[in-house]
């Protein structure tokens, strides 16, 4: 059994090539990677232009920046995905900051209690991470558990329809979801999606 700390060889072999410079890794990344990035973006910002935007400065900063990634921290897909979440706040925090200033009063009382306030801001920049953050562990679980949670919240299956539809049993059904709702919780948590706790 491979050590918990061992990064996957995928990753390290990736990150190696593309410190070395190699094109055509990147290309492979970004094969790998575009769609989860773009829907992280999307997710955070609300505009397809935007998450466009910060899906090509997610992979210049892959590129420009590959010795970033430490893979003791966790799994490459993870590294990317928390620089893909830190790139489209940052954007969103710039782009309704922008939008505050110029139809902004002059009188900080007055922004205060406006719905456009910096406090909304900030709230608005809370609830899209952990929108972020939630899509970024749904799309991570284990294909029984997502498949499960699915069946169960999309679908509107109680967990005996659940067991029936995957052909599981009953106790089966609600270990999956029991499982899948623990790892969902963890959106609420401050920081990096799960797996990577190192500074992007």
């Amino acid at each position: 059994m491979a050590h918990k700390d061992v990064p996957p060889r995928w990753d390290r072999k990736m990150q190696q090539r593309l410190a070395r410079g190699e094109a055509a890794a990147l290309g492979e990344l970004y094969d790998r990677f575009a769609s989860l990035v773009h829907s992280l973006a999307h997710r955070v910002l609300g505009d397809e232009r935007a998450a466009d935007g910060v899906t090509r400065e997610v992979f210049a900063h892959v590129w420009e920046h590959p010795d970033s990634y430490d893979p003791k921290q966790g799994p490459l897909r993870s590294w990317v995905a928390a620089v893909t979440q830190r790139l489209a706040v940052q954007r969103l925090r710039a782009t309704e900051t922008a939008a505050l200033t110029r139809g902004g009063s002059d009188r900080a009382d007055d922004r205060a209690d406006r719905p456009g306030s910096l406090e909304s801001l900030e709230s608005k920049v809370r609830r899209a991470s952990v929108a972020a953050r939630a899509d970024y562990i749904v799309h991570s679980m284990p294909a029984p558990l997502r498949a499960a949670l699915e069946l169960a919240y999309f679908q509107r299956r109680d967990y005996r329809q659940t067991a029936a539809d995957l052909g599981v049993t009953e106790d089966e059904a609600r270990r999956r979801l029991r499982l899948g709702l623990q790892l969902l919780s963890t959106a609420h948590d401050a920081g990096t999606p799960p797996g990577y706790g190192g500074a992007v």
